[in-house]
This record gives C-alpha cells, structure tokens and sequence, in this order.
C-alpha cells in the first residue's frame, strides 16, 4: 500500500466518524480530501468506496443532485470493476435519492434492478434493506397489502441475520402499514412488539419511533391519556439528542395535555327529568 492509498483510507475512516456523529461537514472534508488522493493514484477500488461516501453525505444533507452525481461516478466504476454486490448496494442509493423526492416509480425501477442483483449475488443484508425500501414505496403508493409482504420479507431475513435493530424497524414499518388501514389493534401489537425489542437492546431511538407510531394510534381511537404519557416520553428523547421534531412534538404534547385538561374540568352529564 502506497502512503496515498493509506492517507486516502485513514481519511475516510475519520470522515465515517464524523459520519456516524451526524457531523456531516467534518465528514464531508474528509471525504473531498481523500478523493484528492485517489484521483492522484488512480486506485479505483479506493476512488469507488470515497465516491460512495461522497454521495451518503451528500444524500443525508439535502444535496440530491450532488449525490446523484457521485453514485453515477461509482456505478460506471463498479461496472469496470464487475463487482455485482457494489452495483446493487448504488443501485439502492440511487432508488433513495428518487425516493426522497417522492419519485416513486422511477424509485421502485432502481430497487428492483438492485434486487435482481442481490438475489443473484446471495446478499442477504442488502436485501433485507431493500425489501423495507420497496415496503416504503408500496405504502406511499397506497399499495398496503403489497407493503406488509415486503416489509414481512424484510423482517425473515432480519431475523436469519440476527439484526434486532432491522427486526424492531420493520414491525415498526409494518405497525405504520396498519395504522394507515385503520387496523388499530393489529398496528398497536406491531408497535408494541417494535418498542419491546428496541427497549431490549437499550436502543432509545428505535424506542422512540415505535412510540411515535403508537401515539398516532391511541390518538385516533381517542385514547388521550395513553397517546399523551407516550408523546412525553418522545419529546423527553427529542430533547435528549435535539431531534427535528421536538418543537412539533412539544406542541403537539401540549395540545393533548390541554385536551385532557378540558375533559377533567367539564362538568358531568346530568339526567334530565321530564
């Protein structure tokens, strides 16, 4: 390994951790300078795996167009290169990009080119993600029982992985499904079943989205009390690791609080004698 290809490697092991600290710039720097030294030593291996990194943090902070861009770059490499696997992962980040702009069906078109690949390849962990990204799109497309078997394939293949994070995700997702379908007792037990495994593993945040649902739950069946004491301990979260939501939240919280307030205070029904 030359001092380059070392430099390059060390630079996008600091930018990953800036990355996994949701320090984006930090990360981004990283990335640009490690590319800077691919592109001088010509290691195109290295240059595919920076590009890929180039075009997450570029996807995380808004910029699609960007990312869009880095992911070309790395499928036209990872063509040259013949690495099936890698194709297919970028094929699931390009379906991300067009599925955060609510394209759905030029979304749908990159996951299952992707899922052809990963069959082919037997790569269990992409698919597992991608089954829940289909699940996604067949959701926002009104396709529910469509979604629940994607997500319901994710969740078999979670399992054989061992991933309880995955697991936790898509009752969560399949939870979502139900409530959508106004299937409340079945989205209650998803959520349910979604907040245990979570707390299990000490995870707050997927603790936190499986309440989030649940609170939506108990909302619509008029379950105040219930949606109330869950959306505190949310918004207790949201505080915790200054989430986007918390001011929503926070208000929300208040709504349900003052709701609650007014049902304590009303009078009680009085029969009337004729």
């Amino acid at each position: 390994m030359t001092l380059r290809n070392g430099l390059s490697e060390e630079l996008n092991r600091q930018g990953n951790e800036h990355f996994s600290r949701g320090l984006y710039t930090d990360a981004y720097t990283c990335y640009a300078k490690a590319l800077e030294c691919d592109r001088l030593t010509g290691d195109q291996r290295a240059l595919a795996a920076t590009l890929g990194n180039l075009g997450n943090i570029c996807a995380v902070s808004g910029r699609r167009e960007s990312a869009q861009t880095y992911y070309q770059e790395v499928l036209e490499l990872q063509k040259i290169l013949g690495d099936e696997k890698g194709i297919g992962t970028t094929l699931g980040n390009l379906g991300n990009l067009r599925a955060d702009a609510g394209e759905w069906d030029r979304a749908k078109a990159y996951y299952l080119e992707a899922l052809d690949l990963m069959c082919k390849t037997h790569d269990d962990a992409g698919k597992a993600v991608l089954f829940s990204d289909l699940g996604l799109v067949a959701r926002e497309t009104k396709a529910y029982e469509q979604a629940i078997g994607y997500y319901e394939q994710s969740l078999v293949l979670m399992r054989r992985l061992g991933n309880e994070g995955g697991v936790a995700d898509a009752w969560r997702m399949i939870g979502r499904t139900f409530l959508l379908q106004q299937r409340y007792d079945d989205a209650i037990a998803c959520c349910q079943t979604s907040q245990s495994i979570a707390e299990r593993s000490r995870d707050e945040l997927r603790t936190g989205g499986a309440r989030y649902v649940l609170v939506q739950c108990y909302e619509e069946i008029g379950k105040l009390r219930e949606a109330a004491d869950l959306l505190e301990l949310v918004v207790h979260m949201d505080r915790k690791y200054q989430l986007p939501k918390l001011e929503e939240n926070t208000r929300r919280l208040a709504t349900l609080r003052a709701s609650l307030l007014g049902q304590d205070e009303a009078p009680p029904h009085r029969k009337t004698h004729a």
